[in-house]
């Protein structure tokens, strides 16, 4: 995947920016600690005497691993967080009012930083580690990817994950699904847990922007060659 990636940059003129998350990283560091992780709608709930521990993972281990993994592959990687040269600005995300404690979304920034590293030619790596006033905020690495993406105009925007696609009701995956094809198969429970806010990520970026967004697996390096090659591979989110 790695090279992959690293190819990916190198063949793209205005460069890719890879945001990332690390939800097994967590558990498996907060079950050291003897702490039971919880979600609700998909999003880790993150008390404040957690939120040091979450930060220290996703902006520090997690992100430095897969800079020096991009870095090996050839790439020019820089490891950063949402908070950086004020690229993001977060507030506390209250889903349906649910209290899920330090968890954050994005409502703006200045995506100066990040342009200035892509235009000479370095792939910024971004943790999904944001801030508001009171502090670090967790973000979910999708809602990341969306925000961010805003914020940069990008041109596309592909999130991966450890499946092949959303799959439909006979478990087939589905090629291409519309926003409201998307709502109807969460209302149905056919999509859940984690992909409800990977789909809805996807969606809330395909309405604005009026391009696909594509969900595929980032375990296998050929799906993410395909799809820049034009090939269809995974779920495409299409506006309509």
């Amino acid at each position: 995947m790695w090279r992959a990636l690293a190819s990916l940059a190198a063949r793209t003129p205005a460069g890719i920016v890879l945001v990332h998350g690390g939800g097994k990283a967590v558990d498996r560091h907060l079950a050291r600690l003897g702490v039971v992780s919880e979600r609700r709608q998909g999003l880790r709930v993150t008390p404040t005497d957690q939120i040091g521990d979450i930060v220290g993972v996703l902006a520090g281990t997690v992100n430095k691993a897969i800079v020096s993994e991009l870095n090996r592959a050839g790439a020019r990687a820089v490891g950063l967080f949402l908070g950086d040269g004020a690229m993001t600005r977060c507030r506390v995300l209250r889903p349906g009012g649910v209290d899920l404690g330090r968890v954050g979304e994005i409502e703006g920034g200045d995506g100066a930083l990040a342009r200035a590293l892509l235009s000479n030619g370095f792939l910024p790596v971004v943790s999904s580690v944001g801030l508001n006033d009171d502090g670090f905020l967790n973000v979910n690495a999708d809602d990341a990817a969306a925000g961010l993406a805003r914020i940069l105009k990008a041109r596309s925007l592909v999130l991966l994950t450890d499946v092949a696609g959303i799959k439909g009701a006979d478990g087939a995956i589905v090629p291409s699904l519309t926003i409201a094809g998307v709502e109807a198969l969460i209302a149905a429970s056919v999509i859940s847990g984690g992909m409800i806010p990977k789909s809805r990520a996807a969606s809330k970026i395909a309405a604005e922007f009026e391009i696909p967004v594509v969900i595929l697996s980032g375990e296998d390096p050929d799906h993410l060659t395909r799809w820049a090659e034009g090939g269809t591979v995974g779920t495409s989110i299409i506006p309509g």
